[in-house]
């Protein structure tokens, strides 16, 4: 038998035959489907046009959640979530409601489980692969079928391996090593492709970190980025009662790669990246007094409670830069929750912070926090492409958390490690 990647063993496993290799177009099983409110709309449409009917044999493994405009700011919205809601109440569907959290953490918290086949109607469904999931993003069509069926089609995508050796160091973190990832491949180097990262520093990783590189993978063009599981995948199942959901699954060896990339964490810094585009990365010793009218910490690729531990610990006993607009807003409820429990709200309340309901926010565009004309904004989310944030006038950076609270402080573009 060939040595299988990552994808192809997972993607093989739901197959009829057991087996597959790169290239291949196959019909797959799938263990869970979701779309949210931006999508779904649009979802519940196709699936009345494709006639499927009722959808409450599907209640096992579909999910639907409202997360992108958390609480809705107009009338155009609420009506979309009223449509999602009353889909999902008629057909007996999870639903995951506002203030719940971002589908891509809520699905990493209470979900996805290595060796799962995730599919969704947003590009960063992707971040599952972090559990060592195959997870990856569709079109509300390829949806609405795999909805109704539990099954779809893909072609099994050929690996990159990125390699990382070494330890990422003190004020480095996964957004870095992401960053700097993109920085190499650029945003199409990994089109259609699976992302397999191995190495070291990613062993010593936690699931919090591993999340962060898997939801940035589509950055690259990726199909989906995958980790293998392992006893830190196990120690955070466990943080949320789902030990049980538990099983190792790698690569073989001698496993068939496309292209290899060898990354040294020990050399990495704080990683930039500039507008208008989350390729175009800098270290940040390269990026010099420019100046912030705001800073977003949040979105689906980071604050997760250890990315906020870490922010917290930078403002204690520290206020934002007057006249600096600071919006946080955790992944989910359970982060929010911890965030109470632990300290960090009050933390953040007393550095001069906003602190906003569990959901998408500023990365979105569509809920508050949208920049001015010519404002600059630091975020800690995926993409900095122009209107991204809600305004195409404005030019957004990206960063890790840390970078961001550090920013916040100085009012500019700051190395998180002057306050860690």
């Amino acid at each position: 038998m060939k040595s299988k990647t990552l994808s192809e063993k997972i993607i093989g496993s739901h197959t009829a035959t057991g087996e597959v290799s790169a290239g291949e177009v196959v019909i797959v099983k799938v263990d869970y489907t979701f779309s949210h409110d931006a999508a779904g709309p649009l979802l519940i449409n196709q699936i009345q046009k494709l006639n499927a009917g009722s959808l409450g044999d599907s209640k096992d493994w579909t999910i639907f959640f409202i997360d992108h405009a958390v609480p809705s700011p107009t009338k155009e919205l609420s009506n979309d979530q009223a449509t999602v809601r009353t889909f999902s109440m008629n057909n007996g569907l999870i639903l995951s409601d506002a203030g719940n959290g971002i589908c891509h953490q809520v699905m990493a918290e209470d979900y996805t489980s290595p060796g799962d086949l995730v599919v969704g109607t947003d590009s960063h469904t992707c971040t599952s692969g972090g559990l060592g999931a195959f997870a990856t993003g569709m079109g509300a069509t390829d949806i609405a079928v795999a909805m109704k069926l539990r099954k779809t089609w893909l072609r099994v995508p050929e690996s990159i391996k990125i390699s990382v050796d070494g330890k990422l160091t003190r004020g480095v973190f996964a957004k870095d090593l992401i960053l700097k990832t993109l920085s190499i491949l650029g945003t199409d180097g990994a089109a259609y492709k699976s992302i397999e990262f191995q190495g070291e520093a990613i062993e010593n990783l936690d699931v919090y970190g591993r999340l962060t590189l898997t939801n940035m993978a589509v950055e690259a063009g990726a199909k989906t980025g995958i980790i293998a599981s392992d006893k830190k995948t196990l120690q955070y199942l466990r943080e949320f009662d789902r030990a049980e959901d538990f099983r190792e699954i790698k690569a073989d060896d001698g496993a068939t790669y496309e292209s290899e990339i060898s990354i040294d964490a020990n050399e990495l810094e704080p990683q930039i990246a500039l507008p208008s585009s989350p390729d175009n990365v800098k270290p940040i010793s390269e990026v010099t007094e420019v100046k912030v009218n705001e800073v977003f910490i949040g979105s689906c690729t980071n604050t997760r409670i250890e990315d906020m531990r870490t922010v917290a610990q930078i403002f204690k006993d520290r206020q934002k830069t007057k006249g600096l607009k600071l919006i946080v807003t955790p992944s989910s409820s359970k982060v929010y929750l911890r965030c109470v429990k632990e300290g960090i709200l009050e933390t953040l309340l007393a550095a001069g912070a906003l602190v906003t309901p569990a959901g998408c926010g500023v990365c979105f565009g569509a809920l508050g926090g949208i920049p001015a004309d010519n404002d600059v904004i630091f975020s800690s989310s995926n993409r900095n492409f122009p209107g991204r944030t809600g305004n195409p006038k404005a030019q957004t950076y990206l960063g890790s958390p840390a970078t961001a609270a550090a920013t916040a402080i100085t009012g500019q573009i700051t190395d998180p490690r002057d306050f860690l």
